[in-house]
């Protein structure tokens, strides 16, 4: 075991270092053109020599008036980019953009920052877990990066070269999911370089990564009950509960087979369901309220031996949403050193009694760990922090509920928690949130009326193949 050393004994002095330059660049996700910069920093902050560049993408304010503390967005995962997730700029920060830079950094190991990649086989739906496993530990021991450099406090100290290289004095910081483990430790390290946080889907500083059973879990009962109370989805599916817990009991026997039509390609051939992948689409699909509801017909589907619905939503993960494009290694690189150590045989049985999300999880990073070959970290106490904080919580989050926040704010002098009882994982994005974000941003100090939340509807239940109810 080893623990993180004070700050002061760590960082070389930045101010020599000169301002990169930059260029304008085109990026998939945004039509416009941005500025990209691409900063250089020590491998090891420890032993400085070798180094690694650094990616930010930089969306100026549309006034030519900016203000000078520009908003850094901080991606999730850990292993998304910054630059994987620039939709956000229009979703949920075109009215901060009004009056400031937005600058996008990809952490590194992910994006255009060296990116640790572990492509998908092509072959996924046929190969077991054992196969995929061992698929994963052969690239990422292929890769043969230094792992033990790719973790949260280099992250942290690459964001600090990166303010400075800007010329920017002091910055806000945006952060979702892993992205506010990140924001936390940044602002501890730095406090005099941080005006303001806001932080979505917040991870407490005590959370461990996977254990994540008791809130999937919450999160499935929640959907499960929202259903039996609404007339037509309780119609269409009347033993939602007992059909789930059929497919659970079925897949634990081991694995399933189908003979289908690939959802990709149409091609009929063999698809492999085990009960890990069962489980981590399920809870996939419980991320966002809009597949929430689209979970009682795939499970119903499924449990009619009509898989492919479920195996065409269990695909999109890879095929077309942003965590497609995440870095597996750079996952593990981080998980392996900070959270799998505190992973205790007890909190692993707390965690997942009577949850759907259960030990595949577990199973898969005690074969996968000793491959990044990282040492544990054991992370200070955590400290109070001075800087305003916007925390913002979906109620049916399975990852990071309000109760994280809950837990995270107890370490924050000036923390406003605000949430979205419609909301599932990262809501910045919804109703009257982008206008919550600039007027906290623009007076972080003054209280914000959260009233036109409750205003976000619920989604519609998806009842049939034609898609959500009109």
């Amino acid at each position: 075991m080893r623990s993180l050393l004070p700050a002061a004994l760590l960082v070389a002095p930045l101010a020599v270092l000169a301002a990169p330059p930059g260029r304008t660049c085109h990026l998939p996700g945004t039509e416009e053109a941005l500025r990209c910069f691409t900063v250089t920093v020590p491998l090891d902050y420890r032993q400085p020599g070798k180094t690694i560049a650094i990616h930010a993408t930089v969306a100026p304010a549309y006034r030519e008036a900016a203000r000078p503390d520009p908003l850094f967005v901080l991606a999730g995962g850990p292993g998304q980019a910054g630059s994987d997730i620039l939709p956000i700029l229009e979703a949920a920060l075109r009215r901060v953009r009004a009056t400031r830079d937005i600058v996008l950094i990809d952490q590194r190991g992910t994006g255009l920052s060296g990116k640790l990649d572990c492509k998908t086989p092509p072959d996924i739906d046929t190969m077991t877990e054992e196969q995929l496993d061992a698929d994963a530990r052969r690239c990422v021991e292929k890769l043969g990066a230094p792992y033990q450099h790719y973790g949260t406090d280099a992250a942290a100290r690459d964001i600090e070269r990166i303010r400075v290289a800007l010329g920017y004095r002091q910055v806000n910081v945006w952060g979702a999911s892993y992205g506010t483990r990140l924001a936390q430790h940044y602002v501890r390290l730095y406090p005099n370089s941080v005006r303001a946080l806001v932080l979505d889907g917040v991870a407490a500083p005590d959370q461990v990564i996977p254990a994540g059973g008791r809130d999937a879990q919450a999160a499935l009962d929640a959907t499960f009950r929202q259903c039996e109370a609404n007339a037509a989805c309780a119609r269409a599916f009347p033993a939602l509960r007992a059909e789930f817990a059929s497919l659970s009991a079925r897949l634990a026997q081991g694995p399933l087979t189908v003979t289908m039509a690939d959802p990709r390609t149409t091609v009929v051939r063999p698809v492999q369901i085990s009960s890990r992948r069962f489980a981590a689409t399920v809870h996939r699909v419980l991320y966002a309220q809009a597949d929430a509801y689209s979970l009682p017909f795939l499970i119903h589907s499924a449990y009619q031996g009509r898989w492919e619905p479920f195996v065409a939503r269990s695909n999109r993960d890879t095929d077309l949403s942003a965590d497609g494009s995440m870095s597996g290694p750079l996952y593990l690189a981080v998980v392996c050193a900070e959270d799998f150590p505190r992973l205790t045989p007890q909190l692993v049985e707390a965690d997942t009694r009577g949850s759907f999300l259960a030990a595949p999880q577990v199973t898969q990073l005690a074969a996968l760990c000793p491959a990044v070959n990282v040492k544990p970290v054991t992370s200070a106490a955590p400290t109070m922090i001075a800087a305003p904080a916007l925390l913002l919580s979906g109620a049916q989050d399975p990852v990071t509920p309000p109760r994280r926040a809950e837990a995270a704010a107890k370490w924050m002098k000036s923390a406003q928690h605000l949430v979205v009882a419609n909301g599932g994982h990262v809501v910045s994005t919804l109703g009257c949130l982008p206008r919550l974000l600039r007027e906290f941003l623009d007076q972080p100090t003054r209280r914000i009326d959260g009233a036109c939340l409750a205003e976000i509807p619920a989604p519609t239940f998806q009842l049939d193949s034609a898609g959500p109810q009109p």
